[in-house]
């Protein structure tokens, strides 16, 4: 069941997005080489602490961490670990907090130190389709013109799109309903209203869509060893067109 959100819940939605913000900003700052991912979980647990937040993913299913950290090939869902990043590495930085009754949820993908000029490519790409998606996410439309926009975009670069993952709604829960894809055909999905909020996060690979989970049951890996990336913002639809909840800008 898809659960519309008041323009009062949008309201209080507001702080723990940027809660999530704020902290991605905060943790961007530290992802250099020799940094460990163990130390960015760290701080984002101190820092949601210090906002009287609770991380959100710590504990959720019996995930250990505040952070999902996820480098290079992996995907999603990848565990912190000591061992230090390196320049080159790309690594992904998931995170949600809960506060006031309510859950906010972000990603983006970062470079560590210098990367090649194609993997700078994928992450560019990437980011840029979760901005085609969004700009689909307005009353009257369909969910999967969303889909279709971002499949769209980074398959006209030679990407692809994850399909075992999708983005979902949010709210009083961490993970509503609907599921939202990276992919599908424009002009299908349930219809799009005023009040949804939806985390949109295209997952897109360097190379094939392929992916297969470890052993630890979560991190979540690409079959080939291509390079992957991951955005995301939590988004409001409204009346006025979407607002993109997870910004420390104005939207």
């Amino acid at each position: 069941m898809i659960i519309l959100k008041s323009q009062r819940e949008i309201e209080r939605m507001k702080t723990p997005c940027l809660i999530v913000a704020e902290i991605l900003e905060i943790l961007s700052l530290h992802v250099k080489p020799g940094v460990s991912t163990y130390e960015l979980d760290k701080i984002a647990y101190t820092e949601s602490i210090k906002r009287k937040a609770r991380p959100a993913f710590k504990g959720y299913c019996n995930y250990p961490s505040s952070l999902c950290c996820s480098p290079n090939n992996q995907v999603v869902h990848g565990f912190p670990t000591k061992t230090p990043l390196q320049s080159g590495d790309v690594l992904s930085l998931d995170f949600g907090v809960f506060y006031d009754d309510f859950y906010g949820d972000a990603a983006i993908t970062l470079p560590v130190g210098d990367i090649t000029a194609e993997a700078e490519h994928l992450l560019k790409i990437t980011n840029e389709s979760l901005y085609c998606g969004i700009e689909k996410a307005v009353p009257g439309g369909r969910l999967h013109d969303i889909s279709s926009a971002i499949q769209k975009y980074v398959e006209g670069y030679g990407y692809s799109v994850v399909r075992d993952f999708v983005g979902h709604g949010i709210g009083r829960s961490l993970h509503e309903d609907p599921q939202v894809p990276n992919y599908g055909e424009a002009g299908s999905g349930v219809r799009l209203k005023a009040g949804m909020v939806l985390a949109i996060e295209p997952m897109i690979n360097q190379k094939s869509h392929q992916v297969r989970v470890l052993d630890d049951g979560w991190t979540v890996v690409t079959v080939d060893g291509g390079l992957s990336a991951h955005f995301e913002h939590t988004v409001a639809i409204t009346s006025n067109g979407p607002l993109i909840l997870t910004s420390t800008k104005p939207v």
